[in-house]
Order: structure tokens, then C-alpha cells, then sequence
């Protein structure tokens, strides 16, 4: 009998919203396209701080869909909040939804002792790969049918191919009783080259027999929401559009939710953040740890007079004020944030 493992992990919800424009948009005046591309910046800028968000383009890739919305949130509400406004703006007038999955982080059942297993599975941090290679996937259910020391055998097989190909990072969620299909799989590289013999390599492992479903596949290029937009044609965005607005903070909580020893995950953004009260004083740094990816919101504060941070995976020490770590395992600093109060805000900047 398997062993399952505690449901009391935090989990992030995840979504890959694909988006197809109307030709009409087309035969609009240049004027118009660039005030509708302009108001959806604007509208997507407002989601900041409430969940991390990665633009794609599709053009060039599939005839099928042209945008992808990368989006992860700590509830189904954000994700329906978003949509919701997409389809409010006058672009949205012009916009369908050939696909969408749905999914949610979660620690695998299987074991893979003797592999780095520092990454935190239940935390979606993306990289700043260049492309992202994503498909739904189903497997064929005499899979489940087979013991688990067989599974887990195939499993291992199945990873030690995938480390073979160390420049292509893979993001599993799973999707069972949430969406039509069990995992969306999400594969971040900056070589399209090595994903193809990595995908074909995979075809001839053992748990590759047991696939029921891996299609379809979508080629997706990491850039901007402007620069996405302008992929689609007509008028271009202004550079301006494509910074922060203002004197570039964000409110990304509520300091009442905050108190002193309190930690937590915000986005910035398309990055995750993770904020902290020490004694009154707030500080924010990338919440993603450079040594096991762990989340660092996760983690406690060992020493309030210097601001040093504990990571929750292995143990190493950050200077909260500096990013720069104090105690191995990390050798590499953290990004540390400008952090400030309106009121009852929090602006991360």
C-alpha cells in the first residue's frame, strides 16, 4: 500500500491561460489598438502583489492561440478575478480561450534519495529561461494498477534521464478531480534544441508506455505583457508602458496582516517575494533560496538584532538587510527589495 504523504503542505494554485485575438482586432484604427493594448497593461498591473504572473507569446508557434498567461495564486478567487478582468477591457472583446488547465503544487508520492531533492515542488519559482515548453498529460490507468516498487523504479529511470539534461527545468502540477487531465507539465530552458532530444529520449523509458495523453504541446517565448501585446501587431506600446509606474513600489499587502515575527509570500510582478517583520522594521527579499529553491517565507528569523534569516530546506543563513548568506549551504545572495508604508500598506519596490 502506498504511503501518502500530509495534506497540511502549502500548496500554490496554477493556471496556463491561453489566448487567441480575433482577426477584426485588426481592422481596428492604430489609435484604438494601442489605447485597448495600454488599458490591459493597466489592468493586469493592478493584480501585483496578489499572485505571480508570466506573460508568453505563442506567434510564430502554434496557429491556434497567440498569448499565454502564466499565472500562480494562493486561491481559485485571484484566478477567477483575473479572467474576469481580462474579459472586461475592450482587448478582452477580441480575445478566446482555445485552452485552459488548471492545477495545483504538490509533493510527489515518489523518492528520489539519490538526486537533489532541495527544491521545494510546492512553491512555483520560474527561472528567466527564455522559452516555456507546456503540456497536459494523462497517464493510462493500468499505471496505477501497477505495484508501487515497480513504479517507483520507473520513476527513477524516468528522472535520472531528465538530470541528464541539466539546462531544462521541469514544473509539475497536478490537476486530478480539478480539470480534465491529471498534470500539466511545464518544462523552462533556453534551448529548444536540448528540450527535443530530452522529450525524445524520454520516449523510450519504461513509464513512457503508460502514457495516455501528451498533447497538445505548446512552445511558449517569455517576455513582457507589452511586448506580447505588440507580437500580436497593429500599434506598439510605448517603452514607458513597460516599467513600474510611479516611483516603481507596489502595495503588495496589508501591514495589518504583518505582525512582528510574521512572514509572507507576496509577487512582484512576475517574481515571488517574501516579506518580513522584524521588530517593526520590514524587509523583502526574492523568495526563492539559491541554494534549494526553498520558500523562504517559510522560513524564521534566528536573530532579530542582526537580521539573519533561516532557510526551512537546509538550514542556511541569510543577512535579511544585504541578501548576502552567513552560513552555508547558499553561496549566492539573495535579490533584496526596497520595502516602504502608505498607511496601512506595504509597497515593495
Amino acid at each position: 500500500m502506498t504511503e501518502r504523504k500530509s495534506h497540511k503542505e502549502k500548496r500554490q494554485l496554477v493556471r496556463f491561460l491561453f489566448l487567441k485575438l480575433q482577426p477584426a482586432w485588426r481592422s481596428l484604427d492604430a489609435a484604438e489598438q494601442l489605447e485597448q493594448k495600454e488599458e490591459f497593461v493597466r489592468t493586469l498591473k493592478q493584480f501585483q502583489g496578489r499572485l505571480l504572473l508570466r506573460p508568453y507569446s505563442l506567434m510564430g508557434t502554434r496557429g491556434d492561440c497567440d498569448l499565454m498567461l502564466w499565472q500562480v495564486a494562493e486561491d481559485l478567487e485571484t484566478l477567477q478575478a483575473v479572467e474576469t478582468a481580462i474579459f472586461s477591457t475592450r482587448l478582452g472583446r477580441y480575445l478566446e480561450t482555445p485552452y485552459s488547465y488548471l492545477g495545483m503544487t504538490k509533493r510527489s508520492i515518489y523518492e528520489f534519495p539519490e538526486l537533489d531533492s532541495g527544491e521545494d515542488r510546492t512553491i512555483i519559482s520560474p527561472s528567466d529561461s527564455r522559452y516555456l515548453f507546456v503540456y497536459p498529460f494523462v497517464k493510462k490507468r493500468e499505471w496505477y494498477s501497477l505495484p508501487f516498487e515497480k513504479r517507483q523504479q520507473a520513476m527513477n529511470q524516468h528522472v535520472l534521464i531528465g538530470r541528464k539534461y541539466p539546462s531544462i527545468r521541469i514544473n509539475t502540477t497536478y490537476s486530478f478531480g480539478l480539470d480534465d487531465q491529471e498534470f500539466v507539465v511545464a518544462f523552462e530552458g533556453d534551448d529548444p534544441a536540448e528540450f527535443l532530444d530530452l522529450v525524445m529520449e524520454l520516449r523510450e523509458s519504461e513509464a513512457s508506455a503508460y502514457t495516455e495523453r501528451d498533447v497538445p504541446v505548446f512552445t511558449c517565448l517569455q517576455m513582457s505583457l507589452a511586448e506580447a501585446l505588440d507580437t500580436l501587431g497593429g500599434a506598439s506600446v510605448p517603452v514607458a508602458e513597460l516599467g513600474t509606474e510611479g516611483d516603481g513600489f507596489v502595495a503588495v499587502a496589508k501591514a495589518s496582516e504583518l505582525p512582528p515575527g510574521a512572514s509572507k509570500r507576496v509577487y512582484l510582478g512576475t517574481e515571488a517575494v517574501a516579506v518580513f517583520n522584524v521588530g517593526g522594521n520590514y524587509y523583502a527579499v526574492s523568495d526563492r533560496c539559491t541554494h534549494g529553491r526553498a520558500s523562504l517565507s517559510e522560513g524564521r528569523i534566528v536573530d532579530c538584532d542582526s537580521c539573519i534569516l533561516e532557510c526551512p530546506w537546509h538550514g542556511g543563513r541569510f543577512d535579511l538587510k544585504s541578501g548576502k548568506p552567513v552560513a552555508g549551504p547558499p553561496v549566492v545572495a539573495l535579490r533584496t527589495y526596497r520595502v516602504k508604508l502608505r498607511g496601512d500598506q506595504i509597497l515593495v519596490g
